[in-house]
């Protein structure tokens, strides 16, 4: 399922429920339906620019590493593929920042699922 943010401040950000609830957990809110008021979105901003600088001090985890190596070897396995490349956090969060700091510098909400 797909949820899209919309706020006056920038253009629509749509992003996969389950990446975009990792987001909202983090900021309290429910991933349905909700708004970061404009009063909510320099805590937002700054909650969520922590989490990218600390998701940017780990690596891939062993899981992701664990789960590739798993399907090497596999009959049929293309063994002149490309590497795992991994979709960071950072990168995933990246859309709904720049639209929260957009709603915090022009004071605008966000919403979502309305």
């Amino acid at each position: 399922m797909l949820i899209t943010f919309t706020s006056k401040a920038a253009a629509e950000v749509t992003m996969y429920k389950e990446h975009a609830k990792r987001i909202l957990d983090l900021l309290g809110k429910d991933v349905d339906r909700g708004v970061i008021t404009a009063a909510e979105a320099p805590r937002a901003v700054d909650v969520l620019e922590k989490e990218i600088a600390e998701t940017r001090l780990h690596t891939a985890s062993d899981d992701v590493q664990r789960d590739v190596n798993a399907h090497h070897g596999e009959v049929g396995d293309d063994t002149d593929h490309e590497g795992m490349e991994v979709v960071s956090f950072a990168t995933r969060a990246y859309p709904l920042l720049e639209m929260l700091r957009a709603a915090r510098n022009g004071g605008y909400d966000v919403l979502w699922g309305v």
